[in-house]
């Protein structure tokens, strides 16, 4: 892989990559937990929210992911902006009773979404005592995506789940860092352990001074990129 560091129309960061296939592979980081992947000229959102995004000036989507139904991660008006006539919509059961459309995915399943795409739902639910109502188990997805050979783990909104030993051969991760409604910084280390990606984004921070979990990974192979993901 190799990356660098450019911007969009509205100002967002971009790194690119290119996957184990050889073929192009860009992120943008919208905000929160929105993200948009273009890939040999296809384009996935994760989570768009119109709070973060003009979504109406940005391309056209391929396929949109829905982790859970929680209004930071399922905006209809941001589905509609970006949707075509042929957009696959993949969600979870709960987000998908409001949104009233999409390919439903459970914990566990693996779905080829489009011929250049895979996905894989896994858990995504809180362990701390007292948190457990805000994403509970079984409910919620995170996702991991293989695009061109390259696996992708996006976690939407989770604690350190001991599932996370799991996950094998992750090349990019995204990780949650927003208590008390995902994880500490010293969550987040020990799930970036468990991972164990090339290359981690700490997102959905909020104020978490997520500096410490950069510091705090030194000591590991992985490549602790902040970018603009409160």
């Amino acid at each position: 892989m190799i990356a660098g560091m450019t911007s969009i129309a509205q100002k967002f960061e971009s790194d690119s990559f290119v996957t184990k296939d050889g073929k192009s592979l860009k992120i943008t980081f919208i905000k929160h937990g929105s993200l948009m992947f273009e890939f040999d000229g296809k384009i996935i959102y994760v989570d768009p929210v119109s709070d973060y995004a003009d979504y109406s000036t940005l391309p056209k989507a391929d396929v949109i992911l829905i982790t859970h139904e929680h209004a930071d991660h399922l905006d209809p008006k941001a589905i509609a902006d970006v949707e075509k006539k042929d957009t696959r919509i993949v969600i979870n059961a709960s987000a998908r009773e409001k949104l009233g459309k999409g390919d439903v995915m459970k914990n566990g399943d693996q779905i080829q979404v489009t011929p250049w795409l895979k996905v894989e739902a896994v858990p995504a639910y809180n362990t701390t005592p007292g948190r457990e109502m805000y994403h509970p188990k079984d409910r919620d997805n995170g996702y991991v995506l293989t695009l061109g050979g390259t696996r992708i783990y996006v976690a939407g909104d989770t604690e350190d789940i001991p599932e996370l030993k799991r996950l094998k051969d992750i090349e990019i991760a995204f990780l949650p860092v927003n208590q008390p409604y995902t994880m500490t910084v010293a969550q987040a280390d020990k799930a970036a352990r468990m991972v164990n990606p090339k290359v981690l984004y700490p997102y959905h921070y909020g104020n978490t001074y997520v500096e410490e979990l950069q510091k705090n990974l030194k000591d590991t192979k992985i490549d602790v990129r902040i970018r603009q993901l409160q």
